[in-house]
């Protein structure tokens, strides 16, 4: 029989991963508040999918059966017969606790609740729940389908089976694992970039160098595959924003303090590539 999956919320996170759940077999609910952001959640897996058929990556056959195994719904009651519940909506610690706790009163007693997340920690969210022990981070890189990475996280109270649970789904999709043993804000991947990314505009702030030669010389001094202005305008200056104000306001660690500039670039809508303008027009 095949394992179900729900996912919660439909956006560029959501969608992704209910793709290579569904490409790895499992049958996938895809849940979001309105049949419109439903709709653009399937059409962004449809859009994935041809593409991979395009470069010949996935026979059609086989993304035809993985559309074929996502399911769309408004309705939350759908994830109470899922083996795995993942939440993926926004970045926002009131609006995933609230999520978890009503799950928690939906789904079986043996589920999984995962919450795709960047920098909160997760024993904070699932304290929201009756089952801590059964709560984990699976932070999911975008674009899902292409990057290779998951970082599963254990709370102060995650489980040893749990966190086995989360991998197995993990590593199910292709992606390749590593584990944050201590739940500290940002965990490692988003303390890093977000360290990276602060000193980055800081520099470009004062006048130091320009975006494209502080981008130049990560990419060619480093070997970054993308300098980190580049990476703030395609993961959106605004989420970015938002992770470094989680991990500062939890560490107190002044390096992850955002510099004015990224504050005032979120005020005037100067987001990156999704609004095409950010450190560099797009």
């Amino acid at each position: 029989m095949a394992r179900k999956l729900a996912v919660v919320g439909a956006g560029l996170m959501g969608s992704g991963i209910a793709q290579v759940a569904a490409q790895a077999g499992w049958d996938v609910v895809l849940r979001d508040l309105t049949e419109d952001a439903l709709a653009r959640g399937r059409r962004a897996v449809e859009t994935s999918l041809a593409k991979f058929v395009e470069k010949e990556r996935v026979e059609q056959a086989d993304a035809d059966a993985a559309l074929a195994r996502i399911t769309t719904t408004t309705d939350l009651d759908a994830a109470a017969d899922a083996d795995l519940v993942v939440e993926a909506v926004f970045e926002d610690v009131d609006t995933k606790r609230e999520l978890l706790r009503t799950l928690d009163g939906l789904v079986k007693d043996d589920a999984v609740l995962a919450s795709n997340t960047s920098a909160i920690p997760i024993t904070k969210l699932a304290a929201a729940t009756g089952r801590p022990d059964r709560v984990v981070g699976t932070h999911f890189f975008s674009p899902v389908p292409l990057m290779p990475l998951c970082e599963l996280v254990r709370g102060h109270l995650t489980s040893d089976q749990t966190l086995a649970t989360a991998r197995d789904f993990a590593e199910s999709t292709g992606k390749t694992v590593i584990v944050v043993e201590r739940d500290v804000a940002g965990f490692v991947t988003t303390r890093l970039i977000t360290a990276l990314v602060m000193e980055a505009v800081s520099l470009y702030e004062s006048g130091v160098a320009t975006a494209e030669d502080i981008d130049t010389a990560c990419r060619l001094g480093f070997g970054h595959a993308m300098g980190p202005l580049a990476t703030a305008d395609l993961t959106g200056v605004d989420v970015l924003l938002h992770a470094t104000e989680n991990i500062h306001r939890e560490s107190a660690d002044g390096k992850f303090a955002p510099p004015e500039i990224m504050r005032r670039m979120v005020d005037a809508g100067s987001l990156g590539r999704k609004t095409g303008q950010g450190f560099y027009p797009h």
